[in-house]
């Protein structure tokens, strides 16, 4: 038994929801952040991609965060899904992100933003240069290295895949032993600049791996649960943390490729990431927000019209259809779209960014609504997500439709 799909009209008297982008909890749609203060405070502008999907961006976002520093935001065009910005390239002609503007000055390359921001702010915990925070920093380079040449590269043999999977998990017990150098869950006595230089790129390996190469970092390195537990608990990271569905496909085109082996796991870790259930993935522990739907409920209206627009299907079957999936997520009941709407709700299903369009469990219930709605009529599956590139998800595209 199915229920009629909600008017748009009913859809958002039941999408309220109390957003402040500007002094509330850390988000990825702010342009501006106060935490309270007053505007002429402001001397840091923040230049980061549109998506969130920029690891050494989201290290500056974090550290500001953290450090409840007032600044702008202004948002570019990552080169993998768009035409980078002509004002932006007079800004920083190699066009490269992040960057800031501190005092009228523009800084680039992520480290030595964190240095200089030090210089005005004071760190974060122990500086970029202490002792302490030299052979972490270097230890986070290591792992990085190996975990490239465990993903990026095709392998000639399985005696090869081995080899860099070996190579992994040796850096990985070294980064182990330092987390369980410290009582605390942190790498050093507590949470500080080391965390947040270690946070993108850690984050990114854990849904990698587990897609690409059927490997649960977090759920195989007690220390590094810990830690990922211990991040969890900051209002600040749960802000600019993304789900394994958002990393795994937006990865290959910044990477250069992401090369998947041929274990049996690996085939079963990519159908539960792509096609579902959510609900398990170790991508996030904490527990649930009571307004997770609500969340997914109140940002689709918002840009609604848009993603009607840009969906290869007709406007008015995936109006219809949407309003049905959206009905399903707030009701929890069943709602049965318009035949041949299927592949109309997977493209979308595939499309949800987190953290750009929503939080990591708002976009959970979203996207297993949509499936579950697609699944009442058929099995057809979206477009292909390209992995040269994600012009599909070009962010000039969809500000020239919204001006229509």
């Amino acid at each position: 038994m199915t229920i009629p799909p909600l008017s748009w009209t009913e859809l958002e008297a039941l999408a309220e929801l109390q957003v402040d982008p500007v002094n509330g909890p850390t988000n990825a749609q702010a342009c501006l952040r106060l935490f309270g203060r007053d505007e002429s405070e402001l001397r840091v502008t923040l230049y980061r991609d549109n998506h969130a999907w920029c690891p050494y961006c989201q290290k500056i976002w974090l550290w500001l965060e953290e450090k409840q520093i007032p600044y702008r935001i202004e948002k570019v065009t990552m080169f993998c899904y768009g035409q980078k910005e002509s004002w932006y390239k007079r800004k920083v002609p190699s066009g490269m992100l992040p960057a800031i503007e501190l005092d009228g000055r523009i800084i680039t390359e992520s480290d030595d933003i964190l240095i200089a921001l030090e210089q005005v702010y004071q760190p974060l915990g122990l500086g970029m240069k202490h002792p302490k925070v030299l052979p972490l920093r270097q230890l986070e380079r290591l792992l990085f290295r190996a975990w490239c040449a465990w993903l990026c590269y095709p392998t000639s043999s399985a005696r090869q895949e081995q080899a860099n999977r070996a190579q992994f998990l040796e850096v990985v017990e070294k980064v182990e032993f330092a987390l369980g150098s410290t009582p605390s869950p942190y790498f050093l006595e507590e949470f500080g600049t080391v965390d947040v230089i270690f946070t993108p790129y850690v984050e990114r390996m854990n849904a990698s791996l587990y897609y690409y190469k059927g490997y649960s970092m977090r759920e195989e390195n007690p220390r590094l649960s810990d830690w990922f537990a211990a991040m969890e608990s900051r209002p600040t990271y749960r802000g600019t943390q993304s789900d394994f569905h958002t990393h795994v496909h937006d990865l290959p085109p910044q990477m250069g490729g992401c090369w998947e082996n041929s274990e049996p796991q690996t085939k079963i870790n990519q159908v539960k990431v792509d096609r579902g259930p959510w609900d398990g993935l170790p991508d996030v522990t904490y527990p649930e927000p009571e307004n997770s739907r609500t969340e997914a409920l109140y940002r689709v209206i918002k840009h609604r019209a848009n993603i009607i627009r840009v969906n290869p299907c007709e406007d008015k079957l995936i109006d219809e259809a949407l309003r049905c999936a959206l009905t399903s997520l707030i009701m929890q009941q069943p709602c049965t779209p318009p035949l041949g709407s299927d592949k109309a709700l997977r493209y979308l299903r595939d499309r949800i960014n987190v953290p750009r369009d929503m939080s990591i469990y708002a976009a959970k219930r979203l996207r297993a609504a949509l499936e579950a709605t697609a699944a009442l009529v058929g099995d057809e599956q979206g477009t292909p997500l390209p992995t040269k590139h994600r012009r599909d998800q070009n962010p000039a595209e969809f500000a020239k439709r919204s001006r229509n």
